[in-house]
């Protein structure tokens, strides 16, 4: 019996809570913006249900809104720590909203496709725990 992969890692790469080792996605490039949000209705290898209900996802957007704001905070300290190092010209935020802004949407841009699967993995890993296969029927119980 192979060991547990830890959760950590299992939400960083997108596997189902149940087994950790099925994919959440169908694609797993996030960057193509036709499957960027494409997802196995269960899990390809234990059979989890990955639908729980209609707009099971819609919670998703609270994780997403708080990995954003992060982001943004992550943005800002790398400017003022780059700007204290003296490798870009960076003093402040009040004095240089432009380099603040353009550097946070750029990067919020790129990481945009990462953010949205990551905050669907940190949220069915909330509602589905190891071993959980989730609501099946009771032919598939049995």
């Amino acid at each position: 019996m192979k060991p547990r992969r830890p959760l950590l890692l299992n939400i960083l790469s997108n596997r189902c809570p149940a087994c950790r080792e099925g994919r959440l996605f169908a694609v797993r490039n996030p960057f193509l913006p036709k499957t960027m949000n494409t997802m196995h209705v269960a899990c390809p290898n234990c059979g989890a249900d990955f639908a729980r209900e209609p707009g099971f996802y819609f919670g998703a957007a609270y994780v997403s809104y708080a990995l954003t704001v992060a982001l943004w905070v992550a943005v800002l300290l790398a400017l003022y720590t780059f700007g204290a190092v003296g490798w870009i010209a960076f003093t402040g935020f009040f004095d240089q909203p432009e380099m603040f802004l353009t550097c946070g949407v750029v990067t919020l841009v790129l990481m945009l496709p990462l953010l949205q699967r990551l905050s669907r993995s940190i949220w069915i890993h909330m509602f589905l725990r190891h071993g959980d296969h989730g609501s099946q029927s009771e032919e598939g119980r049995a």
